[in-house]
């Protein structure tokens, strides 16, 4: 995603336009997140740049993003650039882990609190002592 945003919008309170920025770079990071991944890959990783326009884009990190656009409200500037750039990447700490070793996940065991017990009922003998007559 390349992006510029205007930081006022007529119509339009500029709290409220910070807040549609972070959300729509919030959901294009779920959304890229949510892609299958290719083989031998753990996760996916994001080249980040912001800046006031395109030729000046600072690299920065994908959790330092809502700090840079707070940032750019507080300078007064007019417009942010936003550049936010997907890849697969590994992690350092370890290899890849393979989906045909991985098992599915089973089902946790129900509490015992939302298990069925066995209705408890009298026996028929029972009932049909403590029935009474009634008189005619």
């Amino acid at each position: 995603m390349k992006k510029i945003f205007p930081l006022s919008v007529p119509g339009h309170q500029p709290p409220r336009v910070i807040e549609s920025i972070k959300n729509d770079v919030r959901k294009y990071v779920k959304r890229e997140r949510r892609k299958p991944l290719p083989e031998g890959v753990d996760f996916w990783d994001f080249t980040c740049k912001v800046g006031y326009d395109e030729a000046t884009p600072e690299p920065k990190h994908i959790a330092e993003i809502n700090a840079a656009i707070d940032q750019a409200t507080v300078q007064n500037a007019t417009s942010i650039y936003l550049e936010i750039l997907s890849f697969p990447a590994t992690r350092l700490g370890g290899k890849a882990k393979d989906p045909a070793k991985e098992k599915a996940p089973s089902r946790p065991a129900k509490p015992d609190f939302l298990k069925k017990k066995p209705a408890s009922r009298p026996k028929p003998e029972a009932r049909a002592k403590n029935r009474t007559r009634r008189p005619q």
